[in-house]
């Protein structure tokens, strides 16, 4: 019976690790229709977010399935109540990589990141993609040194975001409100996906030790 139910909590863990690649690959290609205004790519990232969702009901059943049937108690049950808190934080890092290829959509055929602003916003959701790439890894092997590190990668987003923002107020600001409310929701959007990401990062620590990061 122990033997099972272990073998459930691993199963959840994989498929949290799973939707993190899915998660991966959102962030890679909305930052690429972003800065391309590719319409198609933009459709596939919306589209596809249907099987973040599906993905995130499939752990919440077999996290609810555990509770109910197996009773954990300690500290398996601080494994499964972190493993719902991740999903629905991943799950959430699906719907901002979707708010981002909306704006590339809707500001098609026109490419909505104005050019010298590019390099900024393209750092912006490389810094994203490799944190979400780095706790799928995180999951998978329960890396605690691995978890604590992201938030270093965190603090760049954070330098990234206050760039932009200084590039947004400039008094050589020419390209107007409508491309400015992008570039303000923009970088609100790789910020929330790089805080979720630490997030995450920091349950795993939770699940292995009992304890949350020291916050620095």
């Amino acid at each position: 019976m122990r033997k099972a139910f272990h073998e459930q909590l691993e199963s959840v863990f994989d498929d949290l690790a799973g939707i993190c690649q899915s998660v991966e690959t959102a962030v890679r290609l909305a930052t690429e229709a972003l800065l391309t205004g590719d319409a198609e790519i933009a459709e596939q990232v919306i589209s596809a977010d249907a099987d973040i969702d599906k993905a995130r009901e499939k752990v919440e059943e077999t996290a609810f399935s555990i509770l109910s049937l197996q009773q954990p108690v300690a500290g398996d049950l601080r494994v499964v109540v972190a493993a719902l808190r991740m999903v629905s934080e991943l799950e959430r890092m699906g719907d901002l990589s979707v708010h981002v290829a909306k704006i590339a959509r809707l500001r098609v055929p026109h490419v909505a990141v104005p050019e010298e602003i590019r390099p900024t916003l393209a750092r912006m959701g490389d810094v994203a993609e490799d944190m979400v790439a780095r706790v799928a890894q995180i999951i998978k092997g329960r890396d605690v040194e691995a978890a604590i590190e992201l938030g270093r990668a965190d603090e760049i987003m954070d330098q990234l975001r206050r760039r932009s923002f200084t590039q947004l107020f400039s008094d050589e600001w020419t390209h107007g409100i409508e491309a400015a409310v992008d570039l303000a929701l923009l970088g609100r959007y790789y910020e929330r996906i790089a805080d979720h990401a630490v997030s995450v990062a920091n349950r795993v620590v939770y699940v292995v030790t009992g304890d949350f990061p020291a916050r620095t």
